[in-house]
């Protein structure tokens, strides 16, 4: 029941180790790579007579190996199944795009972009999916941006193109990939299927209104529709303070609830509104200058099915500026609601379309991919170091834990039955598993970058007590490389 039960996770939900691969490549090749802003772009088609047009290419190639995929849960709960917990498997992808930009003497400035992903995975991976792939549209809008008076500057875009909102909390994954599509760990899909995006700005404040409708898998398409608004300020420095507010205007995506026996609420997220307040700390002076901090904080609620649900994080990190290869220490904890057994209100989180790296959002590494941000917290650590400028090494530790206990912590995951015939779900004991993950990334190029790294999963108590005996350690690691033009 377990195996079959990950398989059915609704596409768009999860969020875990999907992008654990591309972030930290992505982050290096903004922050990390050699500038060549004197160097001729060679993917620019034409430049004249204030338009241009330019060719998009990104491509990457991933090498995976698993042992004991969740913690080997299924050779007790499914022994039927005949689920292999142990695979490796290559995944490819590919990302061409054509973009152009029409400026006018009015001011005006008319852009626009189309591109499309091709993903194939060879062997069967960690959702027992494999040797299969597919060709889907990725980006095609059209964009129109100028000048009002008072200062104000607008941008309205629509079509299929990638928006994150704040942290990346509750909006930044619009596709999925994985299943049917291939290159489930590369995730290169990400942009929304349709969008409409409207910011107007003042200086250095910012207000989107968003309309959004995910790119979901054909197979499980829950027809989601989203609105909403964005308002951000980011200070000279670097800090922000912000807040989104996010409404689902249609979806058919259920919720289960706790309860003796659990149950399943059809189209449950249609109608929820979600409300997000982040910031970061702007640069300190004195004895808080390598400090910073942040905070996000979110409340649910959804009247049609008495649902109050609530989430945060708080981090601090610091950076040791004087010593060798400039190490930075960061502690986080987050903390993602459930549904409280014992009441008839609905108490469970929901994450929407959170960004799923380490870096961002996952709840620990492995265990990420197994547990969605929704009745689980974790204590969180990240150590990161640059031995020199083209590399970087980051090790990760999280111990996880949920938040209630006989209440589902996934979607359906630990729901079975007991020695007395009943049904029930969740855990007994709070723990469920501490993660390690070591990150290496090189720059071989300024369009080149590889990365490499290996995780481990302890099993907590939580995790035992559903086998009933000392759970499996859950191992892997994987190398990619990706190029970006």
């Amino acid at each position: 029941m377990f195996a079959r039960t990950v398989r059915r996770l609704h596409g768009n939900s999860w969020r875990g180790v999907r992008v654990v691969l591309a972030a930290g490549l992505m982050n290096v090749a903004l922050h990390g790579a050699p500038s060549h802003a004197q160097q001729p772009d060679r993917m620019v088609l034409y430049d004249a007579n204030g338009t241009t047009v330019r060719t998009h290419l990104q491509y990457g190639l991933n090498a995976v190996a698993e042992q004991n995929l969740f913690w080997d849960l299924a050779t007790v709960t499914a022994p039927s199944a005949n689920f292999d917990a142990d695979t490796e498997w290559l995944e490819l992808y590919l990302k061409p795009g054509l973009s152009f930009e029409r400026q006018f003497d009015t001011g005006l400035t008319l852009y626009g972009k189309v591109s499309a992903v091709v993903s194939y995975s060879w062997g069967r991976d960690a959702f027992d999916t494999g040797n299969t792939g597919r060709t889907t549209p990725e980006e095609y809008f059209l964009g129109l941006r100028g000048d009002v008076p008072g200062g104000l500057t607008y941008d309205v875009s629509v079509g299929a193109r990638e928006l994150k909102l704040g942290t990346g909390m509750l909006i930044s994954n619009g596709a999925t990939s994985g299943f049917e599509r291939g290159a489930l760990k590369l995730g290169p899909r990400k942009a929304w299927e349709r969008a409409l995006i409207a910011r107007l700005s003042s200086d250095r404040t910012t207000a989107t209104l968003f309309y959004l409708d995910p790119n979901e898998l054909p197979s499980k398409d829950n027809g989601n529709e989203l609105a909403g608004f964005d308002l951000r300020h980011d200070y000279a420095g670097g800090g922000y303070v912000g807040a989104t507010f996010v409404h689902v205007l249609s979806s058919g995506a259920p919720y289960p609830k706790a309860g003796a026996p659990p149950s399943i609420l059809p189209a449950a997220r249609n109608g929820t509104n979600t409300l997000n307040i982040y910031a970061k700390s702007n640069p300190y002076s004195g004895a808080l200058s390598n400090w910073t901090f942040t905070t996000d904080l979110a409340y649910q609620r959804n009247s049609d099915i008495d649902l109050r649900a609530w989430a945060g994080r708080v981090t601090a990190g610091y950076t040791f500026e004087t010593l060798p290869w400039s190490p930075s220490l960061t502690i986080g904890y987050q903390t993602f609601s459930g549904d409280d057994p014992t009441t008839p209100r609905l108490e469970r989180f929901d994450p929407l379309f959170y960004e799923g790296s380490p870096s961002a959002w996952a709840t620990g590494s492995k265990s990420a991919s197994t547990f969605l941000n929704s009745n689980v917290r974790a204590l969180t650590l990240a150590l990161r170091t640059k031995p020199n400028p083209k590399d970087t090494l980051t090790l990760r530790y999280a111990h996880i834990r949920a938040n209630e206990l006989n209440s589902p912590i996934q979607f359906g995951q630990a729901t079975r039955v007991d020695a007395s015939g009943n049904l029930v779900s969740g855990v007994k004991d709070a723990h469920l598993a501490d993660d390690l993950f070591l990150e290496w990334s090189r720059i071989l190029n300024r369009n080149t970058f590889l990365t490499a790294g290996l995780s481990v999963s302890f099993p907590g108590d939580g995790i035992d007590e559903v086998v009933g005996a000392g759970a499996s350690t859950w191992t892997g690691g994987f190398v990619n490389v990706v190029f970006n033009f």
